[in-house]
């Protein structure tokens, strides 16, 4: 399956980062949320500040600049310097312990580092080889300098930016690095829900072609709109679809500065109003179970619900409240990064909800596929999107579930310095990366993820078991918050995390709850192959230890 014939002249990010500058001068371009905002002509001045910053450094084009910190405008304006400066941004977890973030600076081979102050007091200044200095991400201030030359330059930024620009600062004083599409842009770390982080290697092709398929497809977006970001700017979703691509619409990206509970985010999308979200299952599934069921639960609700042409109308009513919810003026959620609480989908699907499921990866900077909600369907998460190829490794891939592979401008160029984990995903040096999830593609397009070939767990008999699919079952049980299927010497054992709270209101005490967890696996159970179902079950009293992007850590859990 291809879609690579919409290809385009110009590929230059940097052009299109350009041009958004210089005509959206006077919009709100970062906000902090209650904090520091960035007008796009303050964020053309801050640019333009940092790569005197990085002249003085002897940062050249190619060079690799760090950043490790949480969410913020100023995250975002160090980034977009990065980009348009031609220098390589190495955008480092900031939930990563210090003696990771110490050795991918070294193992990166950074120059600069931008990292928030409590970040900074747990790194130790003699195990961050190779650095020419640390600068704050807040201030613009300096942790350490190595250079004179650096420091200096920070003392008399203003001076150096005045006699740059001795005119008044204006569109016709930004020019920036015109980059070539093979030049590389970003290394990524992965946060390894199964093992240790790899550092991803993007090149601008890869990061244009994206900021391309969003800018062709998801025409609602206005300049002057506004954007809820809330996924970590560390990783591709959050950096490159929910930060960068409204911003090159003229957008104005409002960063959340606290967690995004269910009580946050409401008062966020009222005060935003945002035409799109970008969100991870478990977020939205919150809302929808906290605000929406329990109406739905009641006695009269139900009986109403039960009549035809009534339940339609009280569906209508339901839908129009949940846009207000999400601030009244939603045309499309995005949901990434795993599959959606069945129940939660069937109902957002039955009330016309504009929701879509995406799927995409790291190493593709992120997006392989996407349908708008029109045309989403059910357990799918879309096509493969423009100048991107998928193929199926199976001998029946409408039927039968094979590894996803996939080819084209979004790919990767490989793991940095890690020849053997790039050749692992290029098995065949041909350009078709596997993405190591299993799938199958209707005769339309549509792809279904089964689960990730390194999760699969091998039947008695040699049988492909996919623990995500049992596990989405037994999530959609009573009173389970999340579970994790594990192979025990052989046999299948959930692991369940149940809702203690929801427990708790119905005086369930744990022996309960045990047997009720007992009830749920006998009935999902009914639902499997007979090589599939579970043997036994374990609570466990604290949810699973996640990635940023709420990705389960399976390897902590396996025996």
């Amino acid at each position: 399956m291809s879609n690579t014939e919409k290809t385009y002249g110009d590929q230059s990010l940097n052009k299109i980062i350009e041009d958004a500058i210089k005509n959206n001068w006077e919009r709100m371009a970062l906000s902090d949320m209650g904090g520091k905002s960035y007008k796009f002509s303050e964020l053309a001045e801050c640019v333009s500040k940092l790569h005197i910053l990085f002249e003085a450094a002897g940062v050249k084009t190619g060079d690799k600049v760090a950043i490790c910190g949480k969410n913020s405008a100023d995250w975002a304006a160090v980034f977009v310097s990065c980009l348009t400066y031609g220098a390589v941004a190495v955008p480092i977890l900031h939930e990563f312990k210090p003696e990771n973030i110490h050795n991918l600076v070294e193992h990166s081979e950074a120059k600069l580092l931008f990292v928030d102050h409590a970040i900074m007091k747990n790194l130790e200044e003699d195990k961050l080889k190779g650095l020419t200095a640390a600068l704050y991400l807040s201030e613009e201030g300096i942790a350490f300098s190595r250079s004179k030359q650096l420091s200096k330059a920070r003392e008399d930024l203003n001076e150096l930016f005045g006699k740059k620009f001795p005119k008044e600062f204006s569109p016709e004083d930004i020019s920036y690095y015109r980059d070539s599409p093979d030049d590389l842009a970003v290394i990524n770390y992965t946060s390894g829900s199964t093992g240790s982080p790899k550092g991803v290697m993007l090149p601008y092709l890869s990061i244009w072609s994206n900021i391309r398929y969003c800018i062709d497809h998801l025409h609602f977006m206005k300049p002057g709109d506004g954007m809820i970001n809330m996924l970590p700017l560390g990783h591709l979703y959050g950096m490159v679809i929910e930060m960068l691509h409204p911003l090159v619409k003229g957008c104005h990206c409002c960063f959340l500065t606290k967690a995004p509970s269910p009580r946050v985010l409401l008062s966020a999308f009222a005060e935003v109003r945002p035409k799109l979200i970008i969100t991870v299952p478990l977020v939205l599934e919150k809302i929808i179970k906290s605000k929406v069921f329990p109406e739905l639960e009641k006695p009269l609700m139900k009986f109403l619900l039960a009549i035809p042409f009534v339940n339609d109308r009280i569906y209508a009513k339901v839908k129009a409240k949940l846009v207000e919810v999400f601030g009244g003026e939603i045309q499309e959620i995005i949901i990434g990064g795993a599959p959606l609480n069945a129940e939660v989908e069937k109902f957002l699907y039955r009330i016309k909800f504009p929701i879509t499921v995406g799927y995409g990866m790291t190493e593709c900077g992120p997006l392989l596929t996407y349908a708008t909600p029109e045309e989403s369907q059910p357990h799918t998460v879309g096509r493969i999107v423009d100048r991107m190829e998928v193929k199926i490794d199976s001998p029946d891939p409408v039927n039968v579930p094979g590894n996803i592979m996939v080819k084209g401008a979004n790919v990767m160029k490989g793991y940095y310095k890690n020849e053997k984990a790039t050749a692992e995903v290029f098995p065949n040096n041909d350009g078709w990366m596997n993405t190591g999830d299993m799938g199958t593609i209707s005769p339309d397009g549509f792809i279904t993820i089964s689960g990730r070939s390194k999760t699969m767990i091998l039947g008695p008999s040699g049988q492909n078991i996919y623990p995500e699919e049992i596990e989405q079952k037994i999530n959609n049980m009573p009173y389970v918050e999340e579970s994790l299927v594990i192979d025990d010497n052989g046999k299948l054992v959930a692991l369940i995390f149940p809702n203690y709270d929801e427990a708790k209101k119905k005086g369930l005490d744990d022996m309960a709850l045990d047997k009720l967890m007992e009830a749920n696996l006998k009935g999902v159970n009914k639902e499997l192959e007979s090589f599939s179902r579970i043997s036994n079950h374990e609570l466990v009293d604290k949810e699973f230890e996640k990635t940023p992007k709420r990705s389960i850590k399976r390897f902590l859990y396996q025996r």
